[in-house]
């Protein structure tokens, strides 16, 4: 037996001048074998821990039945009490873009090496991306209600806040791959940072920066409608009070609703993207 280029091991047969060709030698196969064998005894690891069993997946055909049964048809004598809430979602969505944008142009500029003053400046900047990109929303909302209040005001400081992340970091990293060149021409010309950055980074960083923003306000939109079950107001403080209620039609409508906005907020979002792009 021998071993070719590129690992590929030859085994010779009892015909003369024949070999077998196999794709991994023996020890990669033995890796590729073993890793299998551990991520499988990972997930039973995991599944024997959490004591999950098989029976509640036997009845759940059966409970999905009822509660479609008790949800079906959807009523209609909520619709005028959800119009307000489905408004204050759509406000808390765009109001929390908005502050998530002004917070994530500096924190992108400071986070880009092209672009941030000192290493102190640029180890702020990823530290400020990774901290508000690291806690769920929900989780911003619990804090902030603590502090502000529940309500509207909660929900917005919290999108605004786990969304600085996601655009500082998408932002830096479009800012790093700008053609240096024009901002090198500026700088040579004695323009100073505010006008370099003006007309020398932004007009490269635009369609992204757009596209960036858009997509992000699509995805509050969806976060704003379930911020309100821990008190960040909106449609979802509405949904859990019926559901507290048992009034599964009334839930049923809300949901509908839920999903009319956010279908609503994806067409939007992928007209403006390719109006920009």
């Amino acid at each position: 037996m021998s071993t070719g280029a590129a690992g590929v091991e030859t085994t010779p047969t009892r015909d003369a001048g024949r070999r077998t060709w196999n794709r991994f030698t023996r020890g990669q196969q033995l890796l590729r074998y073993g890793s299998v064998a551990l991520v499988a005894g990972v997930i039973v690891i995991s599944w024997r821990h959490l004591e999950m069993g098989i029976g509640v997946v036997r009845t759940a055909p059966a409970e999905l039945y009822d509660l479609w049964t008790r949800m079906w048809p959807p009523s209609t004598g909520i619709v005028a009490e959800m119009v307000d809430p489905l408004l204050t979602s759509l406000h808390i969505a765009i109001l929390g873009t908005v502050l998530a944008i002004a917070l994530s142009i500096p924190t992108a500029l400071i986070a880009a090496d092209t672009t941030t003053p000192n290493r102190v400046t640029y180890t702020l900047g990823k530290l400020i991306v990774t901290t508000t990109r690291s806690v769920n929303v929900i989780i911003w909302v619990l804090v902030l209600v603590l502090l502000l209040g529940p309500g509207a005001l909660a929900g917005v400081v919290a999108i605004g806040i786990r969304s600085v992340g996601f655009i500082g970091k998408l932002l830096a990293e479009a800012i790093e791959e700008i053609d240096m060149t024009q901002v090198e021409a500026m700088t040579a010309t004695g323009a100073s940072r505010l006008e370099t950055a003006v007309y020398a980074i932004v007009p490269q960083v635009k369609p992204a920066f757009i596209g960036i923003a858009t997509y992000r306000w699509d995805s509050n939109v969806r976060a704003s409608t379930v911020i309100g079950f821990v008190g960040g107001g909106g449609i979802g403080s509405l949904l859990m009070s019926q559901i507290n209620q048992f009034q599964w039609a009334n839930a049923m409508t809300i949901l509908i609703a839920i999903l009319g906005i956010v279908l609503f907020s994806e067409v939007v979002s992928a007209y403006a993207r390719k109006k920009v792009m």
